[in-house]
Parts: structure tokens; C-alpha cells; sequence
């Protein structure tokens, strides 16, 4: 594999991206300093998106004396998740330095489908679910053919589905209709929550995958020949998940009801949503087919040269996205309780923007579906502080675009630090 490849291929492991060839294990000052490099050469990852993430919180604990309770943080999660899955989708494609502007009505219409076969032909809810994401598979499958096979650029085709699209859920659910979701356990994704302990046993659940999968990636890496990260920078990683980890599900635990009726615990959507994020990551990170994600995105051509099988990979980004855009718009139904024809319209560009807020390039071959899942708490914490406020939608949309267009300016000029720039 060419030296392009290579390099593209040990991105995405941010502590010892500067320590390849060095043959040893770097310790903890080292990564920290190799960081710091990274960092003055524009490399910020998520910094930005979580200094963002931090000083809203901070203004809007001060603005409003509901914001930091145990009620309005476990409703900002369930606004997040909707956003959060549809800002991860979207990486998978934007990695290519592709986008897919249709990923939102793909999934209202694959809902669509899914509540008229469910309510009005009587199919069973599993089956009908199945066929709505069966639909995003499709959907997936036909803009990677016309992208990879034809060489229509993606926006041009998402851009024609997201047109059509619109007119397709009109005629599934017809203009003005809207149809209630009847299946509890479905409504209980977005409105259920956990018992006490579930919460904490997810806690150690997460603990214990995490521990895991870095003891196996150091193992791997020894068998490889590669340097590791120091092994005090795991316990390290640990430590910080134990801890803010239990500060959330103790917050989540308290009772958060407004009558006798008590309401506690981790919401049902939380866990959904990290499983989604640790599957993907792993696909990402640690498998070929993420890889060569990553190489296609820095040098498509370079890649192609050194036998990756470029048309595949874009196809199967572009199905996995649309599958994924599915499943988020199911949160979003599970949430609101209902499916419409206007299902998805608008979210697609603020899954975008969760993306880009978090550090993923609009240029592909940088960023990670963390940075999308942070980015996307930034947008639900600007919505869910400013909707506290009692402002105007409007003022929510100009903060929104004012925050794209500054990270976006802060991906160009990063760019032109590491000398990427084009």
C-alpha cells in the first residue's frame, strides 16, 4: 500500500499518529506534547465544538435557572438523539468528501411506508419497520450507484431525491394527513427511561467494552510491531469515563417528575444512541472498510492506485448513511408520537452542520463520529437554551448558521495550516 494510504490509515488513532516509527511506547508527556503539535497545526479535532459545548452551558445555566436541572438535561438528550444519529450518518459520506442532502426525507419517507403498511394494511410492526429500512438501504444503494458507477456528483443526485423525496411522502401519507404511532415499545425509545440500576449497569457495561477494546487495540498494535499509548493514558481514558459517566446517570436518577408520579432514570434512548456510536467507531476505526474510508477521503486517487475498490466503498458509505438517516427519523416519530409528510424535511442540513460544528471536514478524510455526536449537542444546546429564553425560532436559526459558518472557517483555516489547504 502506498505511503498515502498508509498514513491515512493511522489517523485516526489521535495519540500515537506522531510516534509511528518509533518502535516503542510513547509515554504519557510525549502523547500529550505530540497532541499540542497537532493541535498549533490546526489539527483541533473537537476542541472547538467542546469549548462551544462548555461555554453554552455555562451562559445558559446563567440566563436561565432551568437549564442545569435533572428535567430539562434529560430532555436535551432526547432532543440530541435525533440529530446525534443523523450527524453520524452523515460522516460516513462526508469522509469521502461526499455529501447527501436527502439523508432527512429518506428517512421520513421510510417511516412513511413504515405507519401506512403498519396502520392502514395491517402489517405487522416488525415487518413493516423492516420494509422502511429496507427503504433507506435502497435509497443508499441507488445515489452509490449513480455517485460511484455513473459519476454524478452526490450533491446533484441527494439534492434531486431530497426534491422528490418530498413529493413521494405526499403521496404515501397524502397532504396533510398524519398518522399516530400505535406501537408502545417504539414510543418508548424516545419516552421511556431505565430502572436505577440500569443506569448504573450501563455505566459498567461501557466501562468494561471500553476496556476491552483498548487492551485489544494494544495487543494488536504489539503484534504489529507499532507503538502503543501509554498504558497510564488507558487507565486514564477509564477514569474519566467512570467519572463523567457518573455524574450523568446520578443527575439522570434523580426524580424528575412535577406531580406524585415519579420519573427517574437514564433515558431508553441513551444507550440506543452509544451503541450506534461504538459500532460505528469500531467500523471506522478499526476495520478495513474504515480505513480506506479514510484513505479515499485524503487522496481518492492514491487509494484507487493502491488497490482499494473505491466505487465499492462509496457505495456502501452512501447505504449506510441512508440506513442510519432511517433510524433517526424513527427517533424523531418516537418522540413526537406521530408520522407526517413533512417528516425530515429540515433536519438534513443541521445534521451537516452538527457534523462540521464537530470537526469534520467538509473535505473529507478527517473527523469521527464522536465529533458529530458533540457536535449535535452544541445545535440541541443552542436550541434547547434559547427555547428556555422564550426567543423567537429565528434567533435560533441566525445563532445556528452563525456557529456552522464559524466552524466551517475554522476547517478552511486549519486546512491551510497543515498545508492542506487547496
Amino acid at each position: 500500500m502506498s505511503s498515502n494510504v498508509t498514513r491515512t490509515e493511522a489517523a485516526p488513532d489521535p495519540l500515537a499518529s506522531d510516534m509511528i516509527g518509533s518502535g516503542v511506547e510513547g509515554g504519557v508527556g510525549d502523547q500529550i506534547r505530540a497532541w499540542w503539535q497537532r493541535v498549533r497545526g490546526g489539527d483541533m479535532g473537537a476542541l472547538p465544538a467542546i469549548g462551544g459545548l462548555v461555554v453554552l452551558g455555562a451562559l445558559f445555566s446563567i440566563l436561565s435557572p432551568f437549564f442545569l436541572t435533572e428535567r430539562n438535561f434529560a430532555n436535551l438528550l432526547n432532543q440530541a438523539a435525533t440529530l446525534v444519529v443523523l450527524g453520524m450518518a452523515l460522516v460516513f459520506v462526508l469522509l469521502l468528501g461526499e455529501i447527501d442532502l436527502s439523508a432527512g426525507v429518506t428517512g421520513g419517507v421510510g417511516m412513511a411506508l413504515f405507519v401506512v403498511l403498519n396502520a392502514q394494511f395491517g402489517i405487522p410492526w416488525p415487518l413493516a419497520l423492516l420494509i422502511g429500512f429496507g427503504f433507506g438501504f435502497l435509497t443508499g444503494a441507488l445515489i452509490g450507484f449513480f455517485v460511484a458507477r455513473v459519476g454524478i456528483p452526490s450533491f446533484v443526485v441527494t439534492l434531486g431525491l431530497f426534491l422528490g423525496f418530498q413529493g413521494l411522502a405526499l403521496v404515501i401519507i397524502g397532504p396533510g394527513g398524519l398518522f399516530r404511532l400505535e406501537v408502545p415499545e417504539l414510543i418508548a425509545l424516545q419516552n421511556g427511561n431505565l430502572p436505577v440500576w440500569g443506569g448504573w449497569a450501563m455505566l459498567v457495561i461501557m466501562l468494561a467494552i471500553s476496556a476491552g477494546t483498548s487492551f485489544w487495540d494494544r495487543a494488536r498494535r504489539k503484534r504489529a510491531g507499532v507503538p502503543n499509548r501509554a498504558l497510564s493514558m488507558v487507565w486514564i481514558k477509564l477514569a474519566a469515563i467512570a467519572v463523567i459517566g457518573g455524574i450523568v446517570v446520578y443527575v439522570l436518577n434523580q426524580n424528575r417528575g412535577q406531580s406524585v408520579i415519579e420519573v427517574a432514570g437514564v433515558p431508553i434512548v441513551v444507550p440506543v444512541v452509544l451503541v450506534i456510536l461504538w459500532i460505528g467507531t469500531f467500523l471506522l476505526d478499526r476495520t478495513k472498510f474504515g480505513r480506506y474510508i479514510y484513505a479515499i477521503g485524503g487522496n481518492a486517487e492514491a487509494a484507487r492506485r493502491s488497490g482499494v475498490k473505491v466505487r465499492w466503498i462509496k457505495w456502501w458509505a452512501f447505504v449506510i448513511c441512508s440506513s442510519l438517516a432511517v433510524f433517526s427519523a424513527l427517533l424523531s416519530v418516537a418522540r413526537v408520537g406521530s408520522v407526517d409528510a413533512t417528516v425530515g424535511r429540515d433536519i438534513v442540513l443541521s445534521g451537516v452542520a452538527a457534523a462540521v460544528v464537530g470537526g469534520v471536514s467538509l473535505f473529507g478524510g478527517k473527523g469521527r463520529l464522536m465529533h458529530a455526536a458533540i457536535g449535535a449537542l452544541v445545535i440541541a444546546t443552542i436550541t434547547n437554551g434559547l427555547g428556555l429564553l422564550n426567543l423567537p425560532a429565528g434567533v435560533n436559526l441566525l445563532v445556528t448558521g452563525g456557529v456552522l459558518i464559524l466552524a466551517a472557517t475554522v476547517d478552511a483555516l486549519s486546512r491551510v495550516r497543515s498545508g492542506g489547504g487547496r
